[in-house]
């Protein structure tokens, strides 16, 4: 038997799209940004909490919480989209390779830096506890 169309749209609207409202809502909040998106969730746990415990449900699972809004991104841009003209984008390429490069070298500096810090006071330790043991007439022990 085929299904008759409906002759009030409204309705046929709703029924055909039940969650049409779900999506206008959160595409309102997310013009908002995640303030919204936290205001209304707790004004759910204020409400009636099950409706607050959802909205935290779906903010994080549908990483609503961590990640940045559409506004940011464009603001940011994006490192790796071409901007058309070939040799900006050599520049930049070489450029961004550059940087990482020598972020990589003072990452290593400062890895390097720790450690002799660290060999220092060891060594620095020793000596202190080696004077301290001979000061007290007592022989230095041994790791044997």
């Amino acid at each position: 038997m085929p299904v008759k169309p409906c002759k009030n749209p409204c309705r046929a609207t709703t029924l055909a799209a039940p969650s049409n409202w779900f999506r206008r809502a959160e595409q309102w909040l997310d013009g908002y940004g995640k303030p919204a998106w936290i205001a209304t969730m707790v004004l759910g746990f204020i409400l009636f909490w099950p409706i607050g415990l959802a909205l935290l449900a779906y903010m994080i699972w549908g990483k609503r919480m961590f990640k940045s809004s559409y506004r940011t991104s464009r603001a940011i841009g994006f490192a790796g989209q071409s901007s058309g003209n070939s040799a900006f984008d050599a520049y930049k390429a070489d450029t961004l390779r550059r940087l990482e490069d020598e972020q990589a070298a003072f990452d290593a500096f400062l890895t390097r830096l720790r450690e002799a810090k660290d060999k220092a006071e060891f060594d620095q330790f020793m000596a202190d506890n080696r004077k301290r043991h001979e000061s007290e007439g007592q022989a230095a022990p041994s790791l044997d």
